[in-house]
């Protein structure tokens, strides 16, 4: 019996990210998307991009990494999929011609909306390159609940991407069969979370990675409808053992626990560790530090395609940890290990330009997951006892890492 917890990301996390700002276009108008900023005018040319990458690859030793993963966001990628599959052509031959310690360790990765996922254009390129790629596609769940948000953009009346988005889940599957899909809850649809992921499961979806959003949105109440429904969840994932092949990320063992701030004091996310460039060049050590990310604070630009990083500029964002930032109530927290942030919603949330101002918007969501994800691993170990089947589960997890956003 295979019982899944959280999946390792490709090369245990630990990969450069590159990721490629293509455009700032999408067909829909999800209405908690953090990117408030998207526009049909701001597309990256090929010249910015060739730029990007000669100095990339160029600069070797300031890339140590083993491994790298070349992302394409947008607004939606796939828009653009000409100049990606120009992009990743020149990246596979200039790897190849420089003997660049890349070269045998790289993966393509893509989060799409899925509409275009059935066209030629992109079909051709996923058969290209369908050995170095990691394709996910966001759907919400139901209908009810993804018509609710991800609609479509200047449509009128709103119109839902549901079907859309869903005759392509059979394709995508068949190409990437452990495929895994983004799923985020805002307010208005906590009460759609138990349905929803059981219906991700019945579309043949195994992996549902799903979060809460970190900007301030949470209305008096929320933290208790949100426990509700995750012990609902809770139920239904053990009554109808859809634990053995299928996972969902609200449930781990390894959240809800103190922290010893001596040994766990790492940063949760990766800004400064990883690279972003937009259509004009600039480079930025998060997508969320760009402008079109931004509601209230200047975009962080560490850098661009002709001059380089500027390593002054990057240096705060790599001496950040859990303690520079963190309020004291956070350190002291008993229930602190897996409470997430992003980096660019503290900056973007902060009473002034700082980096290092912890934003606590999802505390109390923090903290009634714990609760329903204590409920659910007490349940599980109790049902497993009884089935004597704890101890092959105990030595499964233990080549299970934990999965950091």
């Amino acid at each position: 019996m295979a019982i899944k917890d959280n999946y390792s990301p490709w090369q245990g996390g630990i990969a450069k990210n590159i990721t490629f700002i293509v455009t700032k276009d999408c067909q829909l108008a999800c209405k908690y998307c953090y990117l408030v900023g998207k526009n049909e005018k701001e597309r990256m040319s090929w010249e910015t991009a060739k730029a990007a990458i000669d100095y990339i690859l160029g600069h070797e030793a300031d890339f140590p990494e083993a491994s790298v993963v070349w992302d394409f966001i947008g607004g939606e990628p796939f828009l653009e999929i000409e100049l990606i599959d120009r992009i990743c052509d020149y990246l596979k031959t200039e790897m190849f011609r420089l003997g660049h310690h890349w070269f045998d360790s790289y993966r393509f990765s893509f989060s799409t909306n899925g509409i275009n996922y059935h066209t030629p254009a992109v079909q051709a390129f996923i058969k290209k390159n369908i050995s170095h790629l990691s394709v996910g596609i966001t759907i919400d769940g139901t209908r009810q609940k993804h018509d609710l948000n991800r609609i479509w953009k200047g449509a009128g009346p709103e119109r839902g991407s549901y079907d859309d988005v869903v005759r392509n889940i059979p394709l995508w599957l068949e190409q990437f069969p452990g495929g895994g899909t983004k799923v985020t809850i805002s307010s208005a649809d906590i009460p759609y979370i138990c349905e929803s992921v059981l219906h991700l499961y019945s579309l043949g979806i195994h992996e549902v990675n799903i979060n809460v959003v970190f900007e301030d949105v949470w209305q008096e109440g929320d933290d208790k409808r949100f426990e509700d429904q995750l012990m609902m969840l809770a139920d239904a994932i053990i009554d109808g053992g859809y634990y053995q092949d299928y996972a969902c990320s609200f449930f781990s063992e390894h959240i809800g626990k103190p922290l010893d701030p001596e040994k766990e004091n790492q940063n949760w996310c990766g800004a400064g560790k990883m690279l972003s460039i937009d259509a004009a060049g600039n480079f930025y050590p998060c997508t969320r530090f760009a402008a079109y990310s931004l509601r209230e604070k200047r975009p962080i630009i560490i850098g661009n395609v002709r001059d380089g990083i500027d390593r002054n500029k990057l240096r705060p964002f790599l001496t950040l940890d859990r303690l520079t930032q963190s309020p004291q109530q956070c350190i002291d927290c008993e229930v602190a290990s897996g409470c997430a942030w992003c980096q660019g919603e503290n900056y973007d949330a902060a009473d002034t330009p700082t980096i290092y101002q912890r934003a606590t918007a999802i505390c109390l969501m923090h903290k009634a997951r714990v609760r329903a994800n204590n409920y659910y691993w007490n349940r599980l170990f109790r049902k497993l006892e009884l089935e004597g089947e704890r101890e092959e589960f105990e030595n499964n997890k233990r080549n299970v890492e934990p999965q950091n956003c």
